[in-house]
C-alpha cells in the first residue's frame, strides 16, 4: 500500500509541475485562453512590479490587449508541496517584462498557490517578490 501512496503522490507531483509550466508558457504566448483554463475564476496575483492586487479578469485583459507582454521567463527552481488537494509552489524566476513600452527585467521569487477543483488543478493565488542585489 505504501508504494501505491508514493505512485499516487508522484503523480499528483507531475501533474502540479505541469501545470505551473503550463501557466508560464501561457504567459509567454500571450495565450488567453490557456490562462483562462489554468487561473480558478477568483484567481488574484500580487504582481512583482508595484505589489498590487490583479484579478483574473484583469490580467487576461492586459495580456490580451497587449499591455502586458513577457519576452522570456526562465524558471531557475520550482519546489511544489502537496497538501491533499491543494499544492503550494516556490521557486524563483529571471523574466523580461514588456508594460506599455517598456521593457523590465526581473529576478523573482514566486509563490503559486493550487487547488484542484472539480478534477482540474487551477491557480487560485499566485505572490511575486522581486530580487534586488
Amino acid at each position: 500500500m505504501k508504494n501505491a501512496n508514493k505512485d499516487v503522490a508522484a503523480i499528483l507531483h507531475e501533474a502540479v509541475i505541469g501545470v505551473d509550466r503550463r501557466f508560464f508558457n501561457a504567459l509567454i504566448h500571450s495565450n488567453v485562453l490557456e490562462l483562462d483554463q489554468i487561473l480558478a475564476d477568483d484567481f488574484i496575483i500580487i504582481d512583482v512590479m508595484r505589489g498590487g492586487e490583479t484579478s483574473k479578469s484583469e490580467i487576461l485583459q492586459a495580456v490580451q490587449s497587449g499591455q502586458v507582454r513577457f519576452a522570456e521567463i526562465e524558471v531557475m527552481d520550482r519546489h511544489p508541496r502537496l497538501y491533499g488537494k491543494a499544492a503550494v509552489v516556490t521557486g524563483s524566476t529571471r523574466m523580461t517584462i514588456r508594460f506599455d513600452n517598456t521593457a523590465f527585467e526581473v529576478r523573482s521569487r514566486y509563490t503559486h498557490v493550487y487547488c484542484e477543483l472539480e478534477g482540474t488543478w487551477r491557480l487560485v493565488s499566485a505572490q511575486g517578490t522581486r530580487i534586488t542585489d
